[in-house]
């Protein structure tokens, strides 16, 4: 079947096989258990196409380079590698269950390719790239991050997808002794600077006295010791690249858990606002009418003692409240029948 002209040929076609050793290979060049995938442009088409590697496990591979565009009739090498903590999972999966552990990886790639711009891709020509994995620089990754989500939401952009399955293959030649040189224990990553790299010292400071047979070993002892070196830098990069990962979901769980206590706290301050209030309203209403009633039956006993002992005969003299009480009749009759 024919490829759209914004597909990328992809080698291999279907799946991406690792080989899980114990320790190092065994031409003693590292213990990285690393798969190369080939982008290659067909030319079908004069613009520039673009690509994005995923992964099902994005903690467990380091892709070098994610991302990228590649030119017309030219190719791009990509590197995945294997993480070396879970190299030695697999690895105790397979000592203690043989092959059939390996065999049912659920792990996948998807490889993504796109045309862009002449504009776009302008600005990657004659672009240095860095490091190892041949990195672009900061600026063009930023754009190309930004390119692919926008590219997710815009429908007139036509996307190729092509997926691939992971297979992982035990290399049952690797042996123990070959772990122990490496610096590390089974069923641990290893993390420590080799110890066969300070092997030879003495033997390279008196290299005058050597023979050219010698020579040549020292030389290609220093060229494994280098790839340990290589294979040692790898390792800490991937170990990096994982605690950055673990930081950053932290950092969003603890700023979700944040937000979610802070709204509760709200709700909950609002609601008690409201019922205090209203006992306040409450507690004020009952404690004025019970105030009344008292004022209202110690008026009306007070009067009735005061009436009993005469003591309102005073109040007669007073025009108003003489006429309001009722003194005024009471003292005419008094007067009519002294008379």
């Amino acid at each position: 079947m024919s490829l759209p002209p914004h597909a990328l040929e992809i080698d291999p076609e279907s799946s991406l096989q690792f080989t899980i050793t114990r320790g190092p290979a065994k031409d003693g060049s590292d213990d990285v258990s690393r798969c190369t995938m080939t982008l290659r442009h067909p030319g079908h088409t004069n613009k520039y196409l673009a690509f994005k590697v995923k992964t099902t496990q994005p903690r467990r591979y380091l892709v070098r380079p994610n991302q990228g565009i590649v030119a017309p009739n030219s190719s791009e090498t990509v590197t995945i590698i294997l993480v070396g903590k879970d190299r030695e999972v697999l690895w105790s999966s397979y000592e203690r269950l043989g092959q059939s552990a390996l065999d049912h990886s659920k792990d996948k790639f998807l490889v993504q390719s796109c045309e862009v711009s002449n504009e776009f891709s302008a600005k990657f020509n004659n672009e240095p790239r860095l490091g190892e994995g041949g990195q672009y620089k900061k600026e063009l990754v930023e754009e190309l991050t930004a390119m692919w989500n926008s590219a997710s939401s815009n429908s007139k952009l036509e996307v190729y997808n092509k997926k691939l399955h992971v297979r992982h293959v035990a290399d049952t030649g690797a042996t123990a002794a070959g772990g122990a040189a490496a610096g590390g224990a089974p069923g641990r990553a290893n993390t420590s600077l080799p110890t066969s790299f300070q092997e030879g010292v003495d033997k390279r400071n008196n290299a005058d006295k050597m023979s050219p047979e010698q020579l040549s070993d020292e030389v290609s002892n220093l060229r494994r010791k280098y790839d340990e070196l290589v294979a040692f830098s790898v390792n800490l990069t991937a170990e990096r690249d994982i605690l950055n990962n673990t930081l950053e979901q932290t950092k969003r769980d603890l700023n979700r858990e944040m937000a979610t206590r802070t709204a509760l706290e709200k709700q909950g301050l609002k609601v008690g606002s409201r019922s205090q209030d209203a006992k306040s309203s409450k507690s004020s209403g009952g404690v004025s009418s019970k105030t009344l009633l008292i004022v209202v039956v110690v008026a009306c006993l007070s009067a009735i003692r005061a009436t009993n002992l005469g003591s309102l005969d005073m109040l007669g003299s007073v025009p108003m409240f003489g006429g309001m009480l009722g003194f005024d009749s009471s003292a005419k009759k008094m007067v009519r029948d002294e008379l």
